[in-house]
């Protein structure tokens, strides 16, 4: 895409990020807003994978380093899962755009999302890439006019559902440890914002579909459209529904008995485990307790989850690559990306030990969390 073609036009489209944790529905509610030629968000880059590598790229305001980042972010779009239609992003294109304009991994990873909108024709863009609501003070300053939809899920669902899914840990304590981080961080952004946060249940989608749906298409600011109440219009989540398990269920409309399908997932310990962590926001938000919410919760705990996990991820790869080898080829690849870029960054900034080559086999692919 040339750059006369985003620069001709004036205004952007809007920006949207959708905070503040996956496994929330957030594909249902992103799948069914897309059938709005107004509204775009592709399937996301979840950029919170290369966050641990951006030291690594050193002094930003170094055109080679930061040149070094463009070509990488852009790199991680054509390794996504699911590709974003119809458009192509070259690298020195990006870069000459934003070489005299605030510097930031943020920036160029908008900049790519904000293409692909415009490409579409939107007027809004959203990023489904829910854990970037721990870099929201970085990207409001790039982006002060950001809007933010907070999706809420009742936490015990929430987390049985994490627990299955390889892009998340394999234990309940774990899971509901990054439940309450995703929220706490979610809280910042209501308290720095406000008047541009839409908070919505995700239960109350299910029930009062149109209700819900008629609400954020009014905060977007683009017309709500009878279609999007038929997710089975949508070729996308067809797509999506066929290419991973975690998916699955989205090309159907939602299944409200699901709600408390958590009751047979989690045991009476994980349950009380959830409540003593998430408890006040499960009062605030009006989801029924349980338990007695009074699991204690100890160092050495965490460290045995952690060892549980561990084992859990490695028999979840093996599962899946036996199960769903497109899945598991798809998600590889960009595991093995992040890793290799890992091994790359580290020789050059001459961290320790970076005069040896590593080869992938050798690196702990738990190190490189990948993305729903």
């Amino acid at each position: 895409m040339s750059s006369s073609h985003h620069c001709g036009h004036g205004r952007r489209p809007r920006p949207v990020m959708m905070i503040p944790l996956r496994r929330c529905g957030s594909h249902a509610l992103r799948l069914r807003l897309n059938l709005s030629p107004q509204f775009y968000s592709p399937y996301p880059l979840h950029l919170v994978d290369m966050m641990p590598l951006l030291p690594l790229y050193g002094d930003l305001r170094d055109d080679r380093a930061y040149f070094r980042l463009v070509v990488d972010v852009v790199g991680l779009a054509a390794v996504s899962m699911v590709k974003w239609p119809g458009v192509v992003f070259d690298p020195v294109e990006v870069f000459e755009t934003l070489r005299s304009q605030p510097r930031s991994i943020h920036r160029v990873a908008w900049e790519l999302l904000l293409r692909a909108g415009e490409h579409r024709q939107a007027q809004v863009v959203m990023d489904k890439s829910l854990d970037s609501v721990h870099y929201a003070d970085d990207i409001v300053r790039l982006y002060p006019d950001m809007l933010f939809l907070n999706v809420v899920r009742d936490p015990r669902a929430q987390v049985a559902s994490m627990n299955r899914a390889i892009i998340h840990d394999f234990d309940t304590l774990l899971n509901a440890r990054t439940w309450l981080a995703a929220h706490a961080a979610a809280d910042q952004v209501v308290q720095r914002y406000g008047a541009r946060v839409l908070t919505l249940r995700y239960e109350d989608f299910l029930s009062r579909q149109r209700e819900t749906l008629e609400k954020v298409c009014d905060f977007l600011g683009i017309a709500f459209l009878p279609q999007m109440l038929d997710v089975t219009a949508s070729a996308e989540a067809r797509q999506i529904a066929q290419l991973s398990s975690l998916w699955s269920a989205n090309c159907y409309a939602p299944i409200a008995a699901n709600i408390d399908k958590f009751r047979q997932q989690l045991s009476d310990d994980d349950i009380n485990i959830i409540e003593t962590l998430t408890g006040p926001y499960m009062d605030r938000y009006g989801y029924a307790r349980l338990s007695r919410g009074d699991a204690s919760i100890t160092p050495a705990l965490i460290e045995l989850a952690g060892l549980r996990s561990a084992q859990g991820r490695e028999r979840a790869w093996r599962t899946l690559e036996h199960d769903n080898f497109r899945d598991y080829l798809l998600r590889r690849c960009r595991a093995d990306y992040l890793a290799q870029l890992h091994v790359r960054l580290s020789q050059s900034s001459g961290a320790p030990g970076s005069g040896t080559i590593v080869t992938l086999d050798q690196l702990d692919p738990g190190a490189f969390v990948v993305s729903d």
